[in-house]
């Protein structure tokens, strides 16, 4: 445990060997934990604090470019952003936002800091961002991990295998960290403290400033922010989770609990909603927590160990062979990109599913898979289906740019699976048809319920 006793050290990394020196205030670069609560990083950060008799001070900087991001994912980060300074401003804390790189917005206001204090990203620019501060500053920086139940290294130091491998050894940990977190009163306010700041009160201004993509816009389906994750969370445990299990594969079922588009913003807790979830005796329950632990952090476990995740290496060995003996098989459909995106395919329930991803900002997860299968069956090569399958979900889905989506892109094409029957295309990759959507659920219902979603735009 840390010197409080409220943040296991397990969570805790310092990223450089810099010693504290005594300068104005404690600064916590905020970027993938963007909440006032249930965050480890920020609790650590009042702690010391606390500790050094200074005042706290969070940042979080806007880059125009991350990852395919465009305004509907800033438009939804940005209302998340708002409610997290309103939440902060009630506990003393200044909230300091800025336009441009984060890295060096982080480095710049870390001249006056004492202590930098940062939370945790997986994907690779996540990670070579906070590289580039422990570097370039003078003080510590202290990474804090609050996106995940069980802190990575802790369950697996590799790129484990499937679900099977990493289930056992997630579970084994988890009585240490399923714990609530505390929040800790600051003991001096830094609401007085002066910073030039990015006034975030007007979105449509902030937006306009800003060198995005504005050719995907806003969703109406989702409000960024914890207090509408909360509801969602609300509604699912009082409505949806003693169904879940047995609904949750059925896009005609509002079985589902929409924490992903949270979750990827870190609007909320997964040990937040994990707690929630646990104190329930719901048939559903478990099954739930399948998904949120294990295959989650599955995911996490997968971009974090295979540098190649976004891309057609990261498969294992016996997915790449089976797929090059038959990237040169006859294809029955080939499609571009652009007919691929306009949902101008032969296949109605595919289009279905990429309608629902542009028009909502969210697919449903069983679609998912099935729109993965398809992009692999009708596009030239392999390589090239899991590029056009990851500039879509990362485009469209506020969810996308994530873990979950790259692993969920690389299950199509046989990671973390297993060798199936030999098919044309395919080889051994498992393999998803209409009629197997058919078998499971009324498929000509979901086609006409993304119909009827369409003529209300």
């Amino acid at each position: 445990m840390s010197k409080s006793s409220l943040i296991r050290t397990e969570r805790i990394q310092f990223l450089n060997r810099h010693k504290i020196r005594r300068k104005d205030y404690v600064l916590y670069w905020m970027q993938a934990s963007q909440r006032a609560e249930y965050n480890h990083a920020l609790e650590y950060a009042v702690i010391r604090a606390n500790q050094l008799d200074q005042p706290l001070v969070v940042l979080f900087a806007l880059t125009d470019h991350y990852l395919s991001a465009n305004e509907r994912h800033y438009f939804f980060m940005l209302e998340g952003l708002q409610e997290v300074q309103n939440n902060l401003r009630k506990r003393g804390i200044r909230m300091v936002a800025r336009h441009g790189p984060p890295d060096e917005a982080a480095v710049r206001a870390a001249r006056k800091a004492s202590l930098v204090v940062t939370d945790r990203g997986y994907l690779s620019l996540q990670r070579k961002w906070r590289r580039f501060v422990a570097r370039h500053i003078d003080c510590p920086l202290v990474q804090v991990e609050s996106d995940v139940i069980v802190p990575i290294e802790q369950v697996s130091v590799k790129e484990e295998y499937s679900a099977a491998t990493l289930r056992p050894k997630i579970y084994r940990r988890l009585p240490e960290f399923l714990l609530p977190v505390r929040k800790v009163s600051l003991k001096h306010e830094s609401m007085g403290l002066h910073f030039n700041s990015l006034d975030i009160s007007d979105i449509d201004k902030v937006i306009d400033r800003m060198q995005i993509d504005r050719g995907v816009g806003r969703v109406s389906s989702f409000q960024g922010g914890t207090s509408h994750a909360r509801k969602h969370l609300r509604n699912f445990l009082a409505k949806k989770l003693d169904d879940y299990a047995h609904h949750k594969n059925d896009p005609n079922c509002d079985s589902l609990s929409n924490m992903s588009p949270y979750l990827h913003f870190g609007q909320i807790s997964p040990l937040y909603i994990a707690l929630q979830v646990s104190d329930t005796d719901s048939p559903g329950r478990d099954a739930y927590l399948e998904e949120l632990i294990v295959r989650r952090e599955l995911a996490i476990n997968f971009v974090f160990y295979n540098r190649n995740y976004a891309s057609f290496a990261s498969l294992p060995s016996w997915a790449r062979a089976t797929l090059k003996v038959h990237k040169s098989d006859p294809r029955i459909y080939l499609y571009t990109l652009r007919q691929l995106e306009e949902s101008r395919t032969h296949d109605p329930y595919w289009n279905a599913a990429q309608k629902e991803m542009v028009i909502a900002g969210k697919m449903h997860g069983y679609m998912r898979m099935y729109w993965g299968k398809k992009i692999l069956e009708w596009c030239r090569t392999p390589q090239r289906a899991f590029t056009v399958a990851a500039r879509l979900n990362d485009k469209y889905e506020l969810d996308g740019r994530d873990p979950n989506g790259y692993a969920g892109i690389a299950w199509c094409l046989g990671k973390h699976d297993r060798p199936w029957k030999q098919r044309p295309v395919f080889g051994s990759i498992r393999y998803m048809n209409d009629k197997g959507l058919q078998r499971k659920f009324d498929a000509d219902a979901y086609v006409e319920k993304i119909e009827n979603l369409t003529s209300m735009r």
